[in-house]
């Protein structure tokens, strides 16, 4: 399947989806005669986009008020800008950990389908189900461990032993907040798999925005001593820029203009 065909069937099923209100993963493959896992992967990617809904099965419109908040599309945006410009540091076959509980490093996840021959280490059931949905087939590898719901990620001793057992090109990992004297910081109490992934990884690179920047918080999860590259967005003032280069990190500000 071309990259032209698959266009063309996911804005085919976009005009199903808006004629007959509802569409079905079974009834898609059938349709388009192609797999069903084929048909998940389109939805997975329309959905990443915000052209629909999955639902249980199949797909649904994206509700009139979710469209409607203009709030919400301008925090998309700037995580979408963000995630755009960290997924330009990936190459092809790169090893990768992508840490859980950011919606951040979530909006990675459709960047990643440019890539090919990627490797990639989370702790989290969502982002490997998103991985697995991606086309170009990334392989996937879990750390295990014990399931956190405060978290939405596995945590723990053996999670940080199999992590021992390997080695990354990169790891990117989000922020709760930004400390420009002392490094990333967050609300988790349980920040300690996120040091042993970025001792593992030969590149830790945080994104966050930049609003971020001095919220008080308690647990340092990162010194800078530990940061390679701060990917964030242009409203982070020069001083503060400065202030993060001081410390011995790339600072990388996309472009992102406020409506």
């Amino acid at each position: 399947m071309t990259k032209r065909n698959t266009q063309q069937r996911r804005r085919a099923i976009i005009e199903l989806l808006d004629q007959q209100g509802e569409v079905s993963v079974e009834v898609l493959a059938s349709q388009f005669s192609t797999s069903e896992v084929t048909i998940r992967k389109d939805l997975s990617a329309l959905e990443s986009n915000g052209l629909l809904l999955r639902r249980y099965g199949g797909a649904v419109p994206v509700p009139q008020e979710m469209m409607a908040d203009p709030v919400a599309e301008k925090v998309s945006l700037r995580k979408k800008v963000i995630a755009a410009a960290a997924a330009q540091l990936i190459r092809d076959h790169n090893r990768i950990i992508l840490d859980s509980g950011s919606s951040t490093t979530s909006a990675l996840l459709p960047e990643l389908s440019r890539k090919q021959g990627l490797v990639v280490m989370t702790n989290s059931l969502s982002v490997a189900n998103a991985l697995r949905e991606l086309e170009n087939e990334p392989t996937i590898l879990m750390t295990g461990g014990t399931w956190d719901p405060k978290s939405e990620g596995f945590q723990g001793q053996l999670a940080e032993q199999i992590l021992r057992s390997y080695n990354f090109d990169q790891f990117f990992i989000g922020a709760d907040g930004l400390d420009p004297d002392r490094g990333t910081t967050t609300f988790n109490e349980l920040y300690s798999l996120s040091r042993v992934m970025a001792e593992v990884a030969r590149e830790v690179i945080v994104m966050a925005e930049s609003d971020k920047l001095g919220r008080k918080i308690f647990n340092l999860e990162l010194p800078w001593s530990a940061v390679h590259v701060l990917v964030t967005d242009d409203q982070l003032s020069a001083a503060d820029k400065r202030a993060i280069e001081n410390q011995g990190v790339k600072v990388i500000c996309a472009r992102w203009e406020e409506k």
